[in-house]
């Protein structure tokens, strides 16, 4: 885990995981521990899954009632403190929707992103003026305030790009409709284009761009999405379990299932193999951004 940076997300999913864990080895069923722990079954969905933080007691009591041993269940009981850490971006509670906190705690955690976008411009290298227009349009009845703090939290997370230590690599592929769709007008859109063209003068970013003439690729049938993956630990084993990201109109789904993961990592070796290299793309996106200052 990095130390301050993903706030409580990793240690309450690495937490949710560990008690998951001692309740299949108990062989109850979620029904069964919600019961003996008085609790209802979306509470012990909700902690499985790293959505809400815990006291120590209550993990005290999970594992009398799972057979835990002394010594798991003080370790156990310890990375419960862990989880009631506080990220940077609770600042800006009042304006995350509903899961997002989740993914911006896994967003500081990663050690590797690799990431396909289809239609905008990813919010990680988005200048201030193409965010806003996109937010105002997401949010129509938002008063200019509300509008704003949002913006504000969607550059407040481009930090990671160059902070001093545990900086992520980022890989990165986007449609060519990105370069060619003028969000908030030609202006704006050409100082957006400069902005990809100096993010990826960054040297832990690599970015590509599929051009229309790509025909056939996997990215045509995955859809967008982000794939998360996590620094090692002393015995050289991740972490945290690689994560795929997809950001959905109606809500976020969240990946992580051995064969789920394959999947799209076999997609993005696609994609990054159908791309244009490079230089082709920056080129591709400084012609782009020439066009719009016309």
């Amino acid at each position: 885990m990095i130390e301050g940076a993903s706030g409580s997300t990793v240690p309450r999913r690495q937490l949710g995981r560990y008690l998951r864990d001692l309740r299949n080895r108990a062989r109850l069923s979620v029904k069964a521990a919600a019961e003996a722990l008085e609790w209802s079954e979306t509470k012990i969905w909700r902690i499985e899954t790293g959505q809400t933080s815990m006291r120590s007691l209550d993990v005290e009591s999970i594992c009398r009632i799972y057979g835990a041993p002394d010594d798991l269940t003080q370790s156990l009981m310890a990375l419960a403190k862990e989880t009631k850490a506080r990220g940077w971006w609770l600042s800006y509670s009042d304006v995350i929707n509903e899961g997002f906190d989740v993914y911006i705690g896994l967003e500081e955690a990663a050690a590797c992103l690799r990431w396909y976008e289809m239609e905008l411009v990813p919010g990680l290298f988005q200048i201030a003026d193409y965010a806003r227009t996109l937010i105002r349009a997401d949010n129509p009845d938002n008063d200019t305030a509300e509008i704003e703090r949002r913006v504000q939290l969607r550059i407040a997370r481009q930090t990671l790009l160059t902070r001093v230590t545990n900086r992520p690599e980022l890989r990165v592929v986007l449609g060519e409709a990105i370069l060619r769709r003028p969000v908030g007008g030609e202006k704006v859109m050409s100082a957006q284009l400069t902005r990809l063209i100096e993010v990826s003068d960054l040297p832990n970013v690599e970015l590509k761009v599929m051009p229309f003439e790509a025909g056939m690729y996997a990215g045509i049938m995955s859809g967008p999405f982000t794939m998360l993956e996590f620094p090692l630990n002393g015995n050289g084993k991740p972490t945290e379990p690689p994560i795929v990201y997809v950001d959905g109109f109606t809500g976020a789904l969240f990946l992580d299932k051995p064969h789920e993961i394959e999947r799209y990592d076999t997609a993005f070796n696609d994609i990054w193999r159908a791309a244009l290299d490079e230089a082709a793309s920056r080129d591709l996106i400084a012609k782009a951004a020439r066009e719009f200052e016309q």
